[in-house]
């Protein structure tokens, strides 16, 4: 049984019907709790270490790490019948709108740390901390969230071009 398969039996029959209608969107959020846990820990990892004082280049550096994990699920498992393109094109359309991404999920801790100087020593540590995680790791991933999706089902994975990758073989758009 399918990881979707396994959520979507344990889950009461008016959701369920809405989660098979948007299967897709099941899988890609699916995808996005496992790069939402890859972010983090590596955020965190790089930020209370190395980079202490370097909050957003620890973020971005977490982003782009969880964005190469982001592409090889998307790619083999939530939009796998969709696409068709050339590999090396469909890479660079998905790390051209995951890069736009980035700037839209570090756009709210900019707004915490320097225009709000929710930071340290204007704020305790774990304000700092609070404040940091709510505006890089909820408000900024759920931007981009919403803003790759739309992306990658309109440019990246479009539907029309699926049925060449339903086959199995992937050929070029005429």
């Amino acid at each position: 049984m399918t990881v979707v398969e396994t959520v979507l039996a344990r889950t009461p029959e008016p959701l369920r019907s809405v989660l098979v209608k948007h299967r897709e969107l099941l899988k890609f959020a699916i995808v996005g709790g496992t790069t939402f846990l890859v972010d983090n820990g590596v955020w965190y990892l790089l930020k209370l270490s190395v980079l202490e004082s370097k909050p957003t280049t620890a973020k971005a550096i977490a982003i782009i790490v969880a964005t190469i994990v982001s592409y090889v699920l998307n790619r083999e498992w939530s939009f796998r019948t969709r696409g068709g393109r050339e590999r090396a094109h469909e890479a660079t359309l998905f790390f051209v709108i995951s890069g736009v991404a980035v700037v839209v999920n570090l756009i709210p801790l900019l707004i915490s740390r320097y225009w709000l100087h929710l930071e340290v020593p204007n704020v305790s540590r774990f304000v700092q901390e609070v404040a940091d995680f709510a505006s890089g790791s909820i408000i900024g991933m759920l931007l981009a969230m919403v803003f790759r999706f739309w992306g990658f089902k309109k440019w990246v994975f479009p539907d029309e071009l699926g049925e060449r990758r339903k086959d199995g073989v992937t050929r070029l758009p005429r």
